[in-house]
């Protein structure tokens, strides 16, 4: 069974990768990398061919089974990761967090947020 990463190309979501790709490698699970565009511009969130390429290069190095989406489908990237969890039967999330002022943090971040309360599997949150 899979576990899925949300990723992203800032410092929270490569430490969310190689968290997953530790999970990955302790339970002999496969991995599914999900990068979302979110916003008026979904562009300007997603990442490049040429990062993602590169995510898709580790892994293989790693000799673990995996897949890499992209998905611009119009739903909050909460949204988009706990559907897909339930979807595939994840058998856990792992998405990174990025530190927060003390008000911030209050609020956690409404995707993590989401993700935490709504997903039906265990949800791992690492900082970078």
């Amino acid at each position: 069974m899979p576990i899925i990463v949300g990723y992203t190309t800032k410092p929270e979501g490569k430490a969310a990768l190689q968290h997953a790709l530790t999970e990955a490698r302790a339970h002999g699970e496969s991995l599914v990398v999900v990068n979302i565009g979110t916003g008026p511009h979904p562009e300007n969130t997603l990442a490049g061919e040429e990062d993602l390429a590169e995510v898709s290069r580790m892994l293989k190095a790693t000799g673990i089974e995996h897949q890499v989406r992209q998905l611009v489908r119009g739903k909050e990237p909460s949204q988009e990761i706990v559907d897909l969890a339930d979807e595939i039967g994840a058998t856990m999330i792992v998405i990174g967090l990025r530190r927060r002022s003390p008000v911030g943090k209050l609020l956690l971040g409404s995707n993590a947020q989401q993700i935490l309360l709504d997903a039906s599997c265990p949800v791992v949150a690492v900082k970078a």
